[in-house]
């Protein structure tokens, strides 16, 4: 029986690097994924949507993996992201990371036309296919791919010995215990509800604000490990309001982000890409403040 133990915990989705004129740089990724290592995370989600995948080349998001690999590999667990909105650069991404020893790569389903249940199925197995010794995962965002994960086409897709489960980042909780109840692992999503996934039975997280605040994340799970049910309550709700305060800028939430690892002596990986939204000038005073809410949240209870 496969052992799923590595993909229990806290895994940042590793946020796209930029050097200075805004392309992808490799030591920037290899810095940032050295950087998130040593807070003592279990892995990284690579090419997501924190990754801002679907704004980078084939080329450059094989770039990135590359550094990563280069920097982390063996030494985390890594999920790549693979997907693609045609199948034949998604398998290619895909062969890619089975060739540089990812533990598992991930498929949000093709977005913009929405395919029905068999179309979605035929174009994550058909990614898994080019992959054919690592682990595959789904991945479950209806709410910007378009397209929910239901029952029937995750007991399809189990038929498949590669699928280890869901990436979930819709909200209801409720879905994480359908998938579960299917045999599936299953990650948390959404960042605001980690601790209400880990009790409807997700294995751990992957999200998007992780690696701003990624002490906090592994306490919430060490909390809810050591059945310390309180005290991983109040760090939720501060982690909460720390989104909130982040999203609150008129810049992409990700440009917030990115400032924030600067503020804390973390390495400088750039913007974001446009069509994202860079920070304002009237973004700073929030920035500082979702910064100060950080520091004083890990003071507090790590």
């Amino acid at each position: 029986m496969r052992d799923l133990s590595k993909y229990q915990g806290i895994f940042p989705a590793f946020y796209a690097c930029y050097d200075k004129d805004g392309k992808v740089g490799g030591g920037t990724v290899r810095r940032f994924a050295g950087y998130l290592k040593d807070k003592g995370i279990q892995g990284l989600y690579v090419g997501g949507s924190s990754g801002e995948c679907i704004y980078h080349s084939v080329a450059e998001r094989k770039e990135t993996l590359e550094n990563v690999m280069a920097e982390v590999g063996g030494k985390l667990t890594i999920i790549a992201h693979v997907a693609c909105n045609n199948t034949a650069d998604s398998r290619e991404l895909a062969a890619h990371a089975e060739k540089l020893g990812v533990d598992a790569i991930a498929s949000i389903p093709p977005i913009y036309f929405h395919l029905p249940p068999k179309g979605i199925a035929k174009y994550w197995n058909d990614i898994s296919d080019a992959a054919p010794n690592t682990d595959f995962v789904i991945y479950n965002i209806p709410q910007l791919a378009g397209v929910a994960l239901t029952v029937p086409l995750l007991q399809e897709m189990l038929k498949n010995p590669r699928v280890i489960g869901v990436k979930n980042s819709s909200m209801p909780v409720q879905d994480i215990q359908m998938w579960h109840d299917e045999g599936a692992l299953v990650f948390n999503g959404p960042d605001e509800q980690l601790l209400s996934g880990l009790a409807a039975g997700a294995a751990g997280g992957i999200g998007g604000t992780y690696a701003a605040m990624p002490e906090l994340y592994l306490e919430i799970f060490r909390c809810f490990k050591a059945g310390d049910l309180s005290k991983g309550r109040e760090i939720q709700n501060e982690c909460c309001r720390i989104i909130y305060k982040m999203c609150s800028t008129q810049g992409n939430m990700y440009a917030v982000i990115k400032e924030i690892i600067r503020l804390q002596g973390g390495p400088d990986i750039g913007g974001v890409r446009a069509p994202l939204l860079a920070l304002e000038p009237g973004d700073k005073e929030t920035v500082a403040q979702a910064h100060e809410m950080i520091q004083a949240a890990i003071a507090k209870y790590c």
